[in-house]
């Protein structure tokens, strides 16, 4: 990921509704959900989804699949894996033992 695009994964990020979705997705995990359910489950109105939806989706921070006449949505952890690589390329100036704590406390223990 290059800067270009991590400035526009963090604009996405920094609304607070487009914040929540993409947790949401994460937490979502391969089940991913539809755009209703995402509205529904953040009490926000279907439109104003579907634009927060689009931002995401152009950062390269979420997916989406069509199944029939409904879109389900997935957090993108290729995206998710760009910026925190770009965030983390030139941590501890040649020191990675000082990178682990950080590692360690990103590492899913699911």
């Amino acid at each position: 990921m290059d800067k270009i695009n991590a400035l526009d994964a963090f604009a996405a990020l920094s609304q607070p509704t487009r914040l929540d979705v993409f947790r949401l997705l994460i937490k979502a995990g391969e089940q991913g959900m539809s755009a209703g359910d995402i509205s529904g489950t953040l009490g926000v109105r279907q439109n104003t989804m579907s634009a927060n939806l689009g931002i995401l989706n152009r950062a390269g921070l979420i997916r989406s699949d069509r199944e029939g006449r409904s879109i389900r949505y997935f957090a993108d952890m290729a995206g998710l894996h760009g910026l925190l690589a770009f965030l983390m390329q030139d941590c501890c100036g040649g020191r990675p033992e000082l990178c682990q704590p950080i590692i360690k406390e990103l590492a899913c223990a699911c």
